[in-house]
């Protein structure tokens, strides 16, 4: 049976080492099984070796009676998903050819080459010449879980497989994969010999798959004995956010009776962009096709962006999210579509919440109710929504110390990934008719299913997390602190600080497990997490202040959370520090333009110069949607743009960026580290080649660690 892991006793622990990283076990996707009685999910771990992060599936059972099993050993994997009789388990990987589909290749290239005279060493040079330049793309594989043995190859579609469902029967799967013309191809092949980018696309680049061409995406039905496909052509993708939503296909119940008929073959949802200029907007709809690619409809009106689809256990309705296409900082809502007619409906059942759907999790069916995880004040919690009434929220066993992230519900058993700051983050099975039942922060209700960490974490200190509130232009904000293992907030010595600042901006914190913290606080630090204005989870008011006029109130935010940390005994006022990745990043270059309140900062893969990043980054939608066109509307650009007013910098800063960052390109870190360097204040640039823009392999997460306290114990007035 699993330990369960105890509190950790400060005195008793040594601080997290960098190396520690490698050492860590992180979960990633998650599903529940029809039945509910298991759950597949990913953990991602690290090669200390190769310098690489690996993906393993694993199983385990929701009554916790034995360890998860692992399923996977040969390669990464991702995106499980179960068939509807639970018998199998497919996920997608990039792994060398089956065996049984090279053995099937090659008797067919021997049957096309009988006769063909060709010479011996060209053909050797041939194929050693293929082996080097083909690397594996993603595909579909199953394992048959009845059966045993490897995981068996699906699909080989030549530029990967995009997302996939099974189909009611289990005996075939619906799966999204590119389908280049032969002009396309040729192109292709040019690219990969160093040829020179072509396109005509308005989105021509996105972040983690760089340039972006013209080459169709598709829906296939696929059969799972004899591999054979068929393209369904009007089920088809396209738009600015194709490349983050994927087309998402999700395959209705056998006997569904929105196919009209009493057809064992269900339908197909998906989602496209088919409106005029579909690189010039964020909308995804929400389509519904037959099987056999006839029937297509159109669901939504393309006033939402959609993801997350979901369909009810027996068909006829399918629930999804639906955020705003223009404004992000409205809170995104659940959906829920009629598709029993010849006319489909929908609407929301999100009611009066007022708060976004979280990114974290599906959404789960109990019954005809739904469960899905909301971002509520600085927690990821579930909610329970009905087509009458507004949503309730539940599953008060949570508490407010631990946050979801990780959701999913079939067969009456949902599992949360909960991650606590001091214990780590774990899975945990909570039957659904439990999840209403009154509780305190106790796990009586919850039953623990991994221990991924606890052999590191008991050896080593976590923080404490402690909430606080404070005033700032009038309003009331919030924050989240993490604290060294020393240090007694109620009797407190102050300790060196950094404020550290998250990304979105249409985000928030939420008391978790972080490496980093950790890390940090195990070097005496406390950690300021402040869900400055324009933060999600508090409702649309709070988020929608700052749209259009970025700077100002995140940075009166945090300069105001720094002070109560101040004020309050827990901050050193002469050792505070700043950080921040992404938006994050951002505001910390608004925080060094306009303040000298920080020793030190470091500005971490962000946007300086909004004029510039137009065009040369992949949001132009979004920055036409916030501030309008820069020809048009120059101010308000510039009125965000930290670059202008760089003269003003005093602080010492770290400027850090990815090589290949389309989010946040690294020209603009370029831009802030020169102007800042150029006036004789010191300033350090780092990037990172190659990297997008999350930093991936191990060793460049421990070098970023180390630049960061490297460089705060640089200009630390106690070290001076």
């Amino acid at each position: 049976m699993l330990k369960t892991p105890a509190r950790h006793i400060a005195d008793m622990t040594d601080a997290l080492d960098r190396q520690d990283f490698y050492d860590l076990t992180l979960v990633t996707d998650l599903a529940v099984s029809p039945g509910g009685d298991r759950v597949a999910f990913v953990a991602e771990e690290f090669d200390r070796e190769e310098d690489e992060r690996k993906q393993s599936l694993f199983v385990a059972p929701t009554d916790g009676g034995r360890d998860p099993h692992r399923l996977s050993r040969a390669s990464d994997a991702s995106a499980p998903v179960w068939s509807p009789d639970g018998s199998k388990l497919a996920f997608t990987a990039a792994r060398d050819t089956d065996t049984e589909i090279e053995v099937a290749r090659g008797a067919d290239e021997a049957d096309e080459e009988a006769g063909d005279e060709r010479d011996e060493d060209d053909e050797e040079n041939a194929d050693d010449q293929n082996s080097e330049d083909d690397e594996p793309k993603p595909q579909v594989w199953a394992f048959d879980l009845d059966l045993g043995g490897d995981a068996r190859q699906l699909t080989d579609f030549e530029e990967g497989a995009r997302g996939f469902d099974w189909g009611p029967q289990s005996e075939r799967l619906v799966v999204a994969a590119r389908d280049p013309t032969d002009d396309e191809r040729e192109y292709l092949e040019q690219r990969r010999e160093d040829g020179p980018i072509e396109t005509e696309r308005l989105q021509h680049k996105f972040d983690g798959q760089g340039w972006l061409d013209s080459v169709t995406t598709y829906l296939f039905v696929v059969d799972y004995e004899t591999r054979e496909t068929e393209r369904l052509d009007d089920a088809y993708g396209g738009g600015a956010r194709e490349p983050a939503t994927g087309l998402s296909p999700a395959w209705s119940s056998a006997g569904d009776s929105s196919a009209g008929d009493s057809s064992p073959g269900g339908r197909i949802a998906f989602l496209s962009n088919r409106t005029e200029r579909p690189d010039d907007n964020y909308v995804m709809d929400v389509y519904t096709i037959a099987p056999d690619g006839s029937d297509l409809r159109k669901v939504t009106d393309s006033e939402l962006t959609a993801s997350r689809l979901r369909w009810h256990p027996e068909g006829g309705r399918l629930a999804f999210v639906g955020g705003n296409p223009e404004n992000w900082y409205i809170p995104s809502e659940v959906y829920v579509a009629d598709l029993a007619g010849d006319e489909a409906t929908f609407e929301s059942w999100s009611g009066d919440l007022d708060r976004t759907v979280a990114r974290y999790g599906d959404l789960g069916w109990d019954g005809d109710d739904l469960l899905a995880p909301v971002g509520d004040e600085g927690l990821t919690r579930l909610v329970r929504l009905s087509e009458e009434g507004n949503p309730e929220r539940t599953f008060d066993a949570q508490g407010r110390d631990r946050t979801i992230e990780g959701f999913d519900l079939r067969g009456g058993t949902g599992v949360v990934a909960l991650a606590d700051p001091e214990e780590g983050k774990d899975l945990h099975a909570v039957q659904a008719a439990d999840l209403d039942a009154d509780s305190d922060r106790g796990n009586a209700d919850l039953t623990r299913l991994t221990a991924l960490n606890d052999d590191l974490l008991a050896e080593r200190h976590t923080p404490e997390c402690r909430r606080l509130t404070f005033e700032s232009d009038g309003q009331e904000i919030e924050a989240i602190a993490y604290l060294p293992s020393d240090f007694d907030p109620d009797n407190p010595d102050p300790k060196p600080l950094v404020a550290s600042i998250h990304g979105g901006p249409v985000s928030y914190d939420a008391p978790t497990f972080s490496f980093e913290h950790a890390y940090l606080t195990g070097q005496g630090y406390v950690v300021l997490r402040v869900n400055y204005r324009g933060s999600s989870s508090y409702g649309r008011e709070f988020s929608e202040q700052i749209r259009g006029e970025w700077g100002p109130r995140e940075r009166d935010d945090v300069l105001a959370g720094v002070e109560e940390a101040v004020s309050r005994g827990w901050a050193d006022d002469d050792r505070c520090f700043a950080t921040g990745f992404s938006y994050g990043g951002i505001t910390t270059g608004y925080l060094v333009t306009e303040s000298d309140r920080f020793a030190a900062a470091a500005a971490e893969h962000g946007v300086y110069d909004f004029r510039s990043a137009f065009g040369t980054d992949d949001s132009h939608v979004w920055w036409e949607n916030d501030f309008g066109l820069p020809w048009e509307n120059d101010e308000r650009y510039d009125e965000s743009s930290s670059i202008v007013d760089a003269g003003e910098v005093e602080t010492p800063l770290l400027v850090t960026a990815g090589g290949e960052d389309w989010r946040c390109p690294p020209s603009q870190s370029e831009q802030l580290y020169v102007s800042v360097k150029k006036q004789g204040v010191p300033a350090r640039l780092v990037v990172y080649p190659d990297e997008h823009h999350n930093i991936g392999d191990p060793d460049r997460a421990i070098h970023r660690l180390r630049e960061l306290t490297d460089w705060f114990e640089r200009f630390d007035p106690e070290n001076r």
